[in-house]
């Protein structure tokens, strides 16, 4: 049981290192930041139309109700100068025109609470869409922070293993390795004098005698000359 319990353990705890190097990792971190932050836009965008839609029908049903009212009042003076003139019988165009003057109240009253409506939606449009901006702004940064957080990181990994490389290379066994080639070649050059030196003084016996004869040509003509003088020969 305790060993079921020790692994158990075990495994929640390399969950857990898992998870916080995940959160750990600043690339990670900032993609899914830009990811919520996208998703935020999306939403507050879309909140953003449902807002404004609904400012533009309470802006024009409160128009609607205005020229309704306005309607109503040049009905009321259109009944009255028909009472006056004779065209409708006078008690009835008051009448008429009281009831015109009554839906004239009621939709003066819609224009007027329509249009507090609407100039208070049009103040949320305001306030929705400087959120909106804002939210754009910090989106654009976080993809630049982003872009630019992938750039050092790749430099960084790249340095990283250049330096790793290095560290890993035997800079003494290097230095060592080049002294023997050194010695080696040195020895090389020697030897190769050494049998140059060999190859000239090994000559043959004709080419030392041609050598004393030719050291001692002078004499030679000499005696030469002496031998035809004394035979006559000129």
């Amino acid at each position: 049981m305790a060993g079921i319990f020790h692994r158990l353990f075990k495994a929640g705890e390399s969950e857990a290192h898992a998870l916080v190097d995940k959160l750990e990792d600043p690339i990670k971190m900032s993609e899914q930041a830009v990811r919520d932050l996208r998703k935020d836009l999306q939403e507050s965008l879309k909140s953003l139309a449902e807002v404004k839609s609904l400012a533009i029908r309470m802006t024009k049903d409160a128009d609607d109700a205005k020229r309704l009212a306005d309607d109503y009042e040049r009905k009321a003076m259109l009944l009255l100068q028909k009472g006056q003139s004779g065209d409708v019988e006078a008690s009835e165009a008051e009448r008429l025109a009281m009831e015109a003057l009554n839906r004239k109240e009621e939709a003066a009253a819609r224009a007027l609470q329509g249009g507090q409506q609407a100039q208070a939606q049009q103040q949320m449009v305001a306030t929705l869409q400087s959120n909106v901006n804002q939210l754009k702004s910090k989106v654009a940064s976080y993809e630049n922070d982003l872009v630019m957080l992938k750039a050092r990181a790749r430099t960084a990994n790249a340095t990283r293993k250049i330096n790793q490389r290095l560290s890993n290379v035997d800079s003494k066994g290097t230095v060592a390795l080049l002294e023997r080639m050194k010695e080696k070649v040195s020895e090389e050059e020697a030897l190769a004098e050494a049998y140059g030196d060999m190859a000239a003084s090994g000559g043959s016996i004709d080419s030392e005698i041609d050598k004393a004869l030719g050291s001692g040509s002078g004499k030679a003509e000499d005696s030469l000359a002496q031998l035809k003088l004394k035979m006559g020969i000129s």
